[in-house]
């Protein structure tokens, strides 16, 4: 049989049929497990068919600490520009959602566990910049486990700073900013931009937060709540709005850009 014809779900076990599961937006149909999915997709799942213009498509990371590990900064990157087919951890655009013009920036946490290095703040920045010159809402998916990238050291610190001060601005200019936050969700990432939205979706059971929960746990000496840090727990105690599921997304998206343009 050939391969990759079948998908094992993780939270089930479900074996599910491959070209079915990414029918179903690559959601399991048993459990509704959300399977994690690339920037690219992500933007197919968004927008209307044919609109999307990416912008810095070509924008690449410098090594300017050097950085020496198991393995050195250039040669990460490379690894992970194979993989994914992107130059970094962000995909950045605009195009028509229902018709109606938009700003998007997803994170695609393969490249790198999702981190925010110099790239990924400048795009995002970049993205910010551009709606609120044309008026027009911006929308960021996030999925990051990495948070702030340590080969960057404090050029990509400041990317937090940098990103919150530009949505501050969009804010200011009477802009809309949803903040979609995907599995996982987590550390500067979170801390910042992903934070910030006028409206914060999620999607079901994903884990978002700044530390992890087993950390926090091992620190405190306490057990932790059950659910602690997924979507539902943080519905319940008002951190996020609502809770999507991804084939709902487009709909939910396009009705509150058309509630706040009223």
């Amino acid at each position: 049989m050939p391969g990759g014809l079948w998908t094992k779900c993780p939270e089930c076990g479900e074996f599910l049929y491959s070209k079915k599961l990414r029918e179903n937006f690559e959601v399991c149909p048993k459990c509704d497990y959300h399977f994690r999915v690339g920037a690219y997709e992500r933007v197919s799942m968004i927008f209307d068919e044919g609109t999307f213009k990416e912008m810095d498509k070509d924008m690449q990371s410098k090594d300017p600490l050097k950085f020496k590990g198991p393995a050195d900064y250039p040669t990460k990157l490379k690894k992970d520009q194979s993989f994914t087919g992107l130059k970094d951890a962000v995909v950045t655009g605009t195009g028509l959602l229902n018709g109606k013009r938009a700003a998007l920036a997803v994170t695609d946490s393969r490249f790198i566990m999702g981190s925010m290095g110099s790239v990924v703040g400048e795009k995002i920045t970049r993205l910010i910049e551009h709606a609120e010159k044309e008026k027009i809402p911006v929308i960021i998916i996030s999925g990051s486990g990495g948070g702030a990238r340590m080969y960057e050291g404090l050029l990509s610190l400041m990317q937090m700073a940098k990103t919150s001060a530009a949505l501050d601005r969009l804010h200011r200019s009477g802009g809309l900013f949803i903040s979609v936050l995907t599995n996982p969700t987590m550390a500067g990432i979170m801390a910042s931009f992903a934070s910030l939205g006028d409206v914060i979706i999620a999607e079901p059971k994903a884990l978002i937060g700044f530390t992890g929960p087993r950390v926090i746990q091992q620190t405190i000496k306490q057990e932790l709540p059950e659910g602690f840090q997924q979507s539902e727990f943080l519905l319940e105690h008002g951190l996020i709005d609502m809770i999507v599921c991804r084939s709902e997304m487009k709909e939910t998206l396009s009705r509150l850009i058309s509630y706040f343009s009223n």
